[in-house]
């Protein structure tokens, strides 16, 4: 295929990302799985960065997991994103900014099925001004934060102090990077690569230091799947799911996983312990398992912030050794410090 045919090709699936002026809402599950990985984020923004990164404690969930789990209907989900959409009007902000997968996708969801059903819209607007009296425009632009920090990769970089290479070898790090199921499959062209070439954790991991590993199961769910999971009984399928992952990826040899949703990292760390527990099978080198990363977590590793400012105690799987690999500095007994 000719160049410039490619290149046509590849931009249709860049992705504007305003450069300031952010409304951010976090996720109500990451701030129990990893919870400095939200407080990093906006540090790095705000103040290494110097950003208008906006958020305001009235903030609810979006309601995605009771949608998802068939707990509430439809028009609910749409009225408490519809309150979300309104503080971020009364806030004098466009630009919408949210930290979860799960948010992501349901937020261009809703504008989508708006656009497509305007009466519906009308009567969400309806419902709203009954509950609360608040009124909303739509957000200019919708992001996910790992946009944001895809597109503030290089200025990372020049801040930074580490950068995923092995300090003994000099070489580059061996990187999985896993997706959220949300932020591109359903609405291809909302996430940076759409569905297909998805290059928004890869860019960020080639722009410092490392290489990305591509392996036969690199697009498969990491195994959350809310009701395989939020099921008891349906929990053997969420552990299958990530079983089959790590079979993929292991002949690969990686150092590191880096992920972009709330879900996946959880799911990614902790099954890991559980497949070693019921097979006695690790997949890491020495007999460990493959540590796994926020897109926060590892740029607050490349500027330099302390480990376990970072929240890395909270992983199920050590990552001791990918901080060794790159020469990190850091106090072993800091970790468990109260």
């Amino acid at each position: 295929m000719i160049v410039e045919g490619k290149k046509k090709i590849w931009s249709e699936y860049q992705k504007d990302i305003p450069d300031d002026h952010y409304f951010y809402v976090r996720s109500c599950i990451r701030q129990n799985f990893f919870p400095a990985s939200e407080k990093v984020f906006l540090d790095i923004v705000r103040d290494r960065l110097g950003l208008d990164f906006f958020e305001t404690p009235h903030h609810t969930t979006c309601g995605g997991i009771a949608y998802h789990s068939d707990s509430i209907p439809q028009e609910t989900l749409m009225t408490i994103v519809a309150r979300q959409f309104a503080l971020m009007t009364e806030a004098g902000y466009e630009n919408y900014v949210c930290s979860c997968i799960t948010s992501f996708g349901i937020y261009n969801e809703i504008i989508n099925t708006w656009f497509h059903y305007p009466e519906l819209e009308a009567k969400i607007r309806e419902l709203l001004w009954e509950a609360s009296k608040r009124e909303f425009k739509i957000p200019k632009s919708v992001v996910h934060a790992s946009d944001v920090i895809y597109k503030l990769r290089n200025k990372i970089l020049e801040s930074g102090k580490y950068r995923l290479v092995n300090k003994t070898t000099g070489e580059p790090l061996r990187v999985v990077e896993h997706i959220g199921c949300h932020y591109s499959k359903m609405f291809p062209s909302k996430g940076v690569g759409g569905a297909e070439y998805p290059y928004v954790l890869t860019g960020m991991a080639e722009a410092w230091g490392g290489t990305v590993i591509d392996y036969p199961e690199r697009r498969h769910c990491c195994g959350f799947g809310f009701r395989q999971y939020l099921v008891q009984a349906n929990r053997g399928y969420s552990l299958s799911n990530t079983h089959k992952k790590f079979e993929s990826m292991a002949p690969f040899k990686p150092d590191m996983i880096i992920t972009n949703c709330p879900g996946c990292p959880y799911f990614l760390d902790r099954w890991q312990y559980v497949i070693e527990e019921l097979e006695g099978k690790t997949y890491g080198a020495d007999s460990k398992g493959i540590p796994v990363f926020t897109y926060e977590e590892v740029a607050g590793l490349v500027l330099g912030y302390d480990p376990w400012d970072l929240g890395l105690q909270m992983h199920q799987t050590a990552v001791e050794p990918l901080l060794d690999k790159i020469g990190i500095t850091y106090n072993k007994e800091d970790k468990y410090k109260i």
